[in-house]
């Protein structure tokens, strides 16, 4: 089918048994107010404290084509280069700076490149940053959501990596288990009263934290951007990384616990769906549960089309499948730019900010490959592959290094995802040129890697290197 053919149109009502009222979705998908002015390019809304640095790098300590691991630093692809793992070495009380290892083990047998190099980037993530026996890692005094969830999603890749040891499997189960402990302290029930945060009309500046607003009482359990208690405002997305994860886990090892949380989150998500006709472009998943939240994003509805593509193609629930069209046609309709990339968000007044991030492609390109998988419309894959494109002529290598991790890992993911379907591999020879100049130029003597100015290690930073070596040592089709 051409592009002109896709079946989901607006104004579908939906509803979940763990829903207690349907969920109302916009009557129209109209395009952002004509002539509204774009808005500056602004920082990131998420909490400052989420990327502050844990360390600032020191010339020194970067390994400079030195392998403090035992691997070869020369880069190539799995199977290049000879491995070895960072021990298991307990990590000092929280404050504390951490000791170096001074002995490591011999290689691990039979992993080598890309998984030797995985798990290398894994044990120095949880020597540095995770907090022994509580499942969490530090942060202030613990990390916020959004890096959690990605050393969730770094575990749940590494798991999945072939080729592994009995002895390795039975350490991914041991580490698979701590972070879904750890993960059960963001969940904050429904009933709980949370500080909001105060509208604006400008957006904070770079390293600003939102002003507070009066306090709300969250409607639907999910889950915190905080470790609860105290707590706080839920992020959509960061609910919609979690449940991506938990469906991978799902399908990894069939638990109906995992199952059953992914379609909590998913009703979170949905139930946060706009239903204000008034605004600009009305629908659409705005950034968080904060009844003064005015922005609604393409990274929230994105990964909201995928979570609820993962969960039609398990449950069959065409609810599922309706949600996913709905958000996925949303973000088209109103963030889409000429150039065939999506702009970051679109205020209450209608103004877009234009800002350009590689996840926001990259979520759209899953977006658009797994609903061509649910439906069988070649519309869909037709879309993503014309985003894939947009995309790799604007992100170049060094645009990609210019941003944190984080972002090219999920942009990364999609458009591997993107190329098991079409054959068509761009994605794993961009990602492995990435990976490889970080570990010779960004990677210090112990395994950390930094990115930034100055360059500084993040556990964001760390889980994304880690996930974008496990990525490339699997099949896609583990992905999603």
């Amino acid at each position: 089918m051409g592009p002109s053919t896709l079946i989901p149109r607006a104004g579908v009502r939906l509803s979940l048994a763990t829903i207690a009222a349907a969920l109302a979705f916009s009557g129209a998908l109209a395009p952002a107010q004509a002539g509204a002015r774009p808005r500056r390019a602004s920082a990131l809304p998420y909490p400052a404290g989420a990327q502050r640095p844990r360390r600032i790098a020191k010339l020194g300590e970067f390994a400079r084509g030195a392998s403090a691991g035992g691997v070869s630093a020369e880069p190539g692809p799995a199977g290049s280069s000879p491995s070895s793992s960072s021990p298991r070495v307990k990590r000092p009380g929280h404050g504390a700076r951490p000791k170096r290892p001074t002995a490591r083990r011999k290689p691990k047998p039979g992993l080598h490149g890309d998984p030797a190099r995985s798990l290398v980037a894994f044990e120095e993530m949880q020597r540095y940053f995770a907090i022994p026996g509580s499942g969490l890692y530090a942060g202030e005094p613990y990390s916020y959501l959004w890096p959690f969830s990605q050393a969730l999603a770094a575990t749940v890749s590494v798991a999945q990596m072939p080729g592994q040891s009995k002895t390795q499997l039975a350490g991914d189960a041991r580490e698979l288990h701590a972070r879904l402990h750890g993960l059960e302290r963001y969940w904050g029930p429904a009933g709980q009263t949370l500080p909001g945060r105060a509208p604006a009309e400008e957006e904070p500046a770079e390293g600003e934290e939102p002003a507070e607003g009066p306090s709300f009482t969250a409607t639907m359990p999910s889950y915190n951007g905080n470790v609860v208690p105290p707590g706080g405002i839920s992020y959509y997305d960061d609910n919609e990384w979690v449940g991506i994860e938990l469906m991978r886990l799902y399908e990894l090892r069939h638990e109906a616990p995992l199952l059953e949380k992914a379609e909590q989150v998913m009703a979170f998500v949905m139930a946060g769906w706009s239903t204000d006709q008034k605004l600009a472009c009305p629908g659409g998943v705005p950034f968080s549960d904060s009844p003064n939240n005015t922005d609604r994003n393409t990274i929230t509805n994105a990964p909201a089309a995928e979570l609820a593509a993962q969960l039609y193609r398990t449950t069959g629930n065409g609810v599922y499948l309706q949600f996913a069209q709905t958000a996925y046609e949303w973000v088209r309709a109103c963030l889409l730019q000429p150039s065939g990339l999506y702009a970051d968000h679109i205020r209450l007044h209608g103004a877009i900010d234009q800002t350009l991030w590689s996840y926001t492609q990259g979520t759209m390109i899953g977006a658009g490959t797994l609903l061509y998988q649910a439906t069988g419309n070649g519309a869909y894959l037709y879309q993503a592959r014309q985003t894939a494109k947009a995309a790799l002529s604007y992100f170049t290598l060094s645009r990609l290094e210019s941003e944190n991790p984080f972002f090219a890992s999920v942009y990364f993911r999609n458009l591997m995802y993107l190329d098991s379907v079409t054959h068509d591999p761009p994605g794993p020879r961009l990602a492995q040129a990435y990976v490889n100049d970080a570990w010779l130029h960004r990677r210090l003597k112990d395994d950390l890697f930094v990115f930034g100015s100055p360059p500084s290690s993040q556990l964001l930073v760390q889980a994304a290197i880690v996930q974008i070596y496990a990525l490339l040592s699997g099949p896609a089709s583990r992905y999603f």
